[in-house]
């Protein structure tokens, strides 16, 4: 009687779940059979699944909050005396794509500097920071209480107490461990404010509101209104405490100047009114003068679950579209959109160079088992497939033909397309992109070639494997 009971229970809870999934406006086809699959498969745990993580659900008052405030600072630099006048033609479809998606313009006037490798990257921004007359703004999804972490801290702390106003957001899980330090308390005792975003409070009944797995994964740091830095790299050594075995964390940090320093600041304040309410946009938005060498433009991409127009994903495709000659792509997590993954094949059958440059050694069994499902169209492609063999590379970059270039905090993956809040840049000039070239040149000189016929002997069980996950890539 009880099991015939749960048997109809289940059958009428996933019939109201699927046609849920089959009403969800902007899902994609391969997404919602996935979830369907998982639904009529697996009783009652595919409908909490899905119930939990099958939506990008945010509270309708939240979101709302966030594109009133980002109406309001963008009405303050937008129209932008620094920009561009005129696109270069193999540019504009571009900018006008990154402009559609984060609602920025691309600006002139910038000096973007790639800082050194290792654990000194973060050396010029520290005597940035000691320097500090007005504000320091500091963003990062994970700070750890290693030897960076309280290196930061204590010069936050130190211009804290000096009068300088510093503001701090955390993401509540990615850092969660950091804010429980001394090195947090020390900066909250300075006079340092101090956010965590998206805390989980209590899972359960957080998840009738927001997603649990939203996470902000920007890194972003401003000084004065004058030089703003941003990469791949978190607050912590390369040593990376919390996964060790996969050390050295291999990252990219950038030093930047110029207008689109005023865009940084944007991203940051927007997320910083909606988790304190402190409405900060007029006494912060000023315009940043022009860098001494001029001629990089620059435009800021901000996305997160609560836009509604495209993702980096789109961004991406513009900018292989763009390419003539060479493409160099590294990313540590590619679980690609299909649409993404066609376009990079796409990109190299028309006859373009592309390299796509992965750690050999991913942090996460899954997500490399979901990669190699697919290399081997990658390959037959004509895709050239590196494995940085030195560590883990954890850097976010992709150069074309040396002109063009995209920076910042998202991976290829779905979780930045769809899940994280994320700042990526597109840099056009020959300083920056010559800086970034060299070191992808220097990531594949530490890896090796992956080649068709290796990934064709592979074991039957290993291509199954791939080829099975791969499958689950809509849910990732």
């Amino acid at each position: 009687m009880w099991t015939s009971f749960f048997l109809l229970l289940n059958l009428i809870l996933a019939l109201v779940v699927v046609i849920r999934v089959l009403m969800r406006p902007r899902m994609e086809p391969s997404v919602r059979l996935a979830w369907i699959m998982v639904v009529e498969a697996v009783p009652f745990l595919g409908i909490l699944a899905y119930l939990m993580f099958g939506e990008v659900r945010i509270a309708q008052a939240e979101r709302q909050r966030a594109v009133d405030i980002r109406a309001r600072l963008s009405g303050m630099w937008v129209p932008s005396p620094s920009a561009v006048d005129e696109t270069p033609e193999w540019m504009e479809g571009l900018t006008a794509t990154a402009q559609s998606v984060g609602g920025m313009v691309p600006v002139l006037g910038n000096r973007i500097t790639m800082t050194p490798e290792g654990d000194d990257a973060f050396d010029d921004m520290l005597r940035d920071i000691a320097a500090a007359k007005d504000h320091v703004h500091i963003l990062f999804y994970i700070w750890l209480d290693d030897r960076m972490g309280r290196r930061l801290a204590s010069a936050v702390a130190e211009a804290a107490q000096r009068g300088v106003d510093c503001r701090v957001v955390v993401d509540a899980v990615g850092s969660r461990q950091f804010v429980h330090s001394d090195a947090w308390t020390e900066m909250g005792h300075a006079g340092a404010h101090l956010v965590q975003a998206m805390p989980t409070g209590f899972p359960l009944w957080g998840a009738l509101f927001r997603r649990l797995d939203l996470r902000n994964h920007r890194k972003i740091v401003l000084i004065d209104n004058h030089i703003g830095y941003t990469g791949s790299r978190n607050a912590a050594d390369q040593a990376f405490a919390v996964k060790p075995r996969f050390a050295p964390w291999v990252d990219v940090w950038f030093a930047i100047e110029g207008p689109v320093v005023r865009q940084m600041q944007g991203v940051f304040l927007a997320d910083w009114m909606s988790y304190t309410g402190d409405d900060l946009g007029e006494a912060m938005l000023n315009t940043v003068p022009a860098a001494e060498d001029p001629g990089c433009i620059a435009q800021v991409i901000a996305t997160g679950p609560d836009r509604r127009a495209g993702s980096i994903s789109d961004c991406i495709s513009a900018l292989l579209a763009s390419a003539r000659d060479k493409v160099v792509i590294t990313t540590p997590y590619y679980v690609p959109s299909n649409a993404l993954d066609a376009a990079i094949q796409a990109c190299a059958r028309r006859g373009v160079e592309v390299t796509l440059i992965l750690p050999e050694r991913n942090d996460s069994l899954f997500v490399a088992a979901t990669s190699e499902g697919f290399y081997q169209g990658l390959l037959r492609a004509g895709v050239r497939l590196m494995l940085f063999r030195d560590g883990l590379l954890h850097a976010k970059l992709a150069s074309v033909d040396g002109r063009v270039a995209m920076l910042g905090s998202g991976n290829l993956d779905r979780r930045s397309f769809e899940l994280n809040y994320e700042m990526n840049l597109i840099v056009a000039g020959t300083h920056v992109t010559d800086q970034i070239d060299r070191r992808q040149d220097s990531y594949i000189a530490r890896a090796r070639e992956v080649t068709l016929e290796e990934v064709e002997s592979w074991p039957r069980w290993r291509r199954v494997r791939n080829n099975l996950l791969a499958l689950a890539t809509p849910l990732l």
